[in-house]
């Protein structure tokens, strides 16, 4: 990272910031054995290497309670039932009060420097708790926060713990922290949101009678009756793909904000139902039984491959607690007494519940498993199921290993680990997709054709660089940190320079109008972190593009700028050129009254890998130019022909 601040830094204020990256950016041993970097003098090799699968496996006894002291020789670790040699071993304990100088914190930046690199704890595992408004009705979102609250005033002292909200996206309410005041302050002052796509918002609603029910009571014709049904299950359907949508989104947005944490994070999820499995229509009301079904499978993958690469272990807790059917609610309006109609409509009613419920247990049990959390259901004790869920997150043991089987098929591979002794439990997570990073899987059925520069961008990691920019680029999202950057943005000239036209290159939205203050951003790329390979021509190449975007407060886009660059050159000529990262230089024009974001990325099209700043005009736009003349670009990376076709505005 050093070599980042020296090409934006002038040598004054690199050498006043030495010191403290030095002892801020130290390697620790336990952090490189489980996701070894390449050195300095590699970054431009070839990212052929061994694959090296990590699994983090959490041993408790039969009352929950972590067990301490193991070794590896205790442990047997089985891929597609081949034994596997384990490379590497680790014992993990919950943090204490004493270990708070093992939390690396970043120095003082001059104004206008920014970076997207995240310290991380040693040997230790760092907490999420995601508050999911977009799923949970009004009443349960006050008694995850109420319950939350309760764990809060007896957190642990040393638990580090940040908290994230989802709506129709994803907000960071306070980023990592171990101070309980902090917490307790977000979590009761931050009031629940209503959310739009669930049918009864609020909760308590019970089954109201829908308006094909009142039609069906009055003796309307049974077709007219079908096909309202037919109608409301779409609209439904049409909601929860929706819901679906942000909500995969989302997941995937954390696990490319942490993937440049190390070691194991565990994700706390409070929802009030978990709308990833589609189950087909079994009352026989409606017509077509499969009007509701949605297949998820692609991206259901892709989520839960991006969680294990970046360490997610994802801790599902209904929101709900123990529940019963709506049916007994008072609130229930319809009759369920008026013959064999009511009875029948009883009868449909029980077995829609008793459906949902269990494909909704069976979408937490499998994301848990998939990730090596545990699921909570069906208890109203949701301040134990945070806490054990912390408590056996944070006291781990870390095993690595080769597989013996390096051929990339793109089939699951089942991980079984065993353990030597009777009366424990094992959570870890059981598989992987053996999946060709170089190659991209096959178009889904009915998906477009792209264009040659955005098909070139789609990888096997992430089936849609479209999907991926769009997310990463929403205002006020985390930012993805899967590509450490650093830049430095200034005004161009002096604070009371103003432009009627954007600068170069800049796509304004039709609504916005001049006078325009121009900023200069200069990236500082870690070349570790994107893709070069090797071609047929003998040259090193690597893709990739720089976008920033412009919004206003209400996070609506009023400018943006895209540049595709390529690097093409001999391995020798392209470690001396990126010897101190990757550098370019962009420039982006704001309206100059009101409050503006930037939002800036760079998105390694190869392998569809990402990281991203976000910037307030308003902590820049008082500064002072540099009196030195910003760093060069890097004279290997050269604009494409094309434009970024991969490029995606959010909506």
């Amino acid at each position: 990272m050093l070599r980042l601040f020296k090409c934006l830094l002038g040598p004054a204020l690199t050498t006043l910031i030495f010191a403290t990256l030095t002892s801020a950016q130290t390697p620790q041993p336990s952090q490189a054995a489980a996701t070894p970097q390449p050195s300095q003098s590699s970054v431009a090799t070839l990212r052929a290497g061994t694959q090296l699968v990590i699994v983090d496996v959490v041993v408790t006894d039969k009352n929950q309670k972590p067990i301490h002291g193991l070794k590896a020789s205790d442990f047997t670790l089985n891929e597609e039932n081949v034994p596997q040699v384990v490379k590497h071993f680790e014992e993990h304990t919950a943090l204490t009060p004493a270990d708070a100088t093992k939390f690396p914190t970043l120095p003082q930046f001059p104004p206008g420097i920014f970076t997207n690199y995240t310290p991380a704890p040693v040997n230790g595992a760092v907490n999420l708790l995601l508050l999911d408004a977009l799923n949970t009705p009004l009443r349960d979102q006050a008694y995850v926060r109420q319950q939350l609250l309760a764990y809060l005033k007896a957190t642990p002292p040393g638990t580090r713990i940040a908290i994230f909200g989802l709506t129709s996206q994803l907000t960071m309410l306070q980023g990592f922290t171990s101070d309980p005041e902090l917490l307790k302050a977000v979590t009761s002052s931050k009031l629940g949101k209503n959310s739009p796509l669930l049918q009864d918002s609020v909760g308590g609603g019970g089954i109201q009678n829908s308006t094909a029910d009142d039609l069906e009571d009055r003796g309307a014709d049974a077709t007219v009756v079908a096909n309202l049904r037919q109608f409301d299950a779409q609209q439904q359907s049409f909601q929860l793909q929706l819901r679906v949508k942000y909500t995969l989104d989302a997941m995937n947005q954390l696990a490319r904000y942490l993937s440049s944490i190390p070691g194991r994070k565990n994700l706390i999820w409070f929802s009030g139902s978990f709308p990833i499995s589609v189950l087909p229509d079994t009352t026989g009301n409606l017509p077509d039984p499969f009007a509701m079904v949605a297949d998820y499978e692609k991206e259901f993958r892709e989520t839960v491959n991006l969680l294990a690469r970046s360490q997610v272990a994802v801790y599902p807790i209904d929101a709900r607690g123990l529940t019963n059917s709506a049916i007994f609610d008072a609130a229930t309006t319809r009759n369920y007494a008026s013959g064999g109609r009511g009875t029948a409509r009883m009868t449909q009613d029980l077995n829609k519940f008793s459906t949902d419920t269990i494909a909704e247990h069976s979408t937490m049990s499998q994301m848990a498993e998939a990730t090596g959390g545990h699921a909570f259901y069906n208890t109203n004790g949701l301040t134990q199921a945070v806490a054990t869920a912390i408590n056996e997150g944070s006291n781990f043991y870390t095993l690595t290993y080769t597989p013996t089987n390096p051929a990339h098929d793109g089939k699951f591979r089942k991980i079984k680990v065993q353990l030597a002794r009777s009366g424990v439990n094992l959570a870890y997570r059981h598989g992987y997709y053996a999946d060709d990073p170089d190659k991209a899987p096959p178009p889904a059925k009915g998906q477009p054709q792209q264009t040659k520069a955005a098909d070139a961008a789609v990888t096997a990691g992430a089936p849609n660089p479209l999907q991926a920019m769009r997310v990463a680029m929403m205002r006020g999202s985390p930012t993805p940190s899967e590509i450490i950057m650093k830049v430095a943005v200034y005004p161009v000239g002096p604070s009371t320079q103003t432009e009627d036209t954007p600068a170069p290159n800049n796509i304004l939205s039709e609504k916005v109008h001049g006078p325009f203050r121009r900023y200069s951003i200069s990236y500082a790329i870690e070349p570790a972190d994107i893709t070069f390979v090797r071609a047929p021509d003998g040259k090193i190449h690597a893709a990739f593009e720089l976008v920033i975007f412009v919004f206003n407060p209400a996070g609506v886009l009023v400018n943006r700028l895209s540049t595709q660059l390529h690097i093409a050159s001999p391995l020798d000529e392209l470690k001396k050129n990126i010897a101190n990262g990757i550098q370019y230089r962009q420039e982006i024009s704001a309206p100059v009254k009101g409050e503006y974001f930037l939002r800036i990325a760079v998105h390694d099209l190869t392998h569809n890998r990402l990281g991203a700043i976000e910037v307030a005009t308003s902590e820049v736009k008082n500064l002072q130019p540099p009196t030195a003349p910003p760093p060069p670009s890097t004279p290997t990376a050269t604009p494409a022909t094309e434009p970024a076709a991969t490029t995606a505005v959010p909506k």
